[in-house]
């Protein structure tokens, strides 16, 4: 069992998806920050200087009643019950971005494999036989020859 396991880790695909994992998480951490820190604070200034992170509602009044509360950790830490729409806005806004990434990164592979699969293809065709062995005396001829030249037997 342990033999088997250690084939199983050892294959390129495992490796492969671990490495893809952990690449994947950073890429996700790179884009939250992106949204974050990038890309809603012009969006919220040029929305009259909303600041996303702090769009909720108060579902609930915290133990500490100081409705309302200004950012959403002054209601957290208050105990309110919040529903945070802004928080999710940034969720869906990183969402596109990295499926906007991963549509341009797999276009690229597919066009790159498809330039490999044209040139394998050309190099194929490049290769193909010019010449074949006559059936009667072993003598390479041309693949278009119906008749040998040197023995004179007609091939077929």
């Amino acid at each position: 069992m342990f033999k088997e396991f250690r084939e199983f880790i050892m294959r390129g695909n495992v490796i492969d998806l671990a490495v893809g994992i952990v690449i994947g998480a950073a890429f996700g951490t790179i884009v939250n920050s992106l949204v974050k820190d990038i890309i809603m604070p012009p969006i919220g200034l040029l929305l009259g200087k909303v600041d996303f992170a702090n769009l909720f509602l108060v579902i609930k009044q915290g133990e500490t009643i100081g409705s309302p509360y200004a950012t959403l950790a002054d209601a957290q830490a208050a105990g309110a019950v919040t529903w945070n729409y802004g928080l999710f806005i940034n969720t869906i806004i990183a969402f596109f971005i990295i499926a906007l990434a991963i549509f341009m990164i797999v276009k690229a592979v597919n066009k790159a494999r498809k330039a490999m699969d044209a040139k394998k293809a050309k190099e194929a065709i490049a290769a193909a036989p010019v010449t074949k062995d006559c059936p009667f005396c072993a003598t390479a001829i041309s693949i278009k020859a119906t008749r040998c030249p040197h023995c004179t037997s007609e091939i077929k």
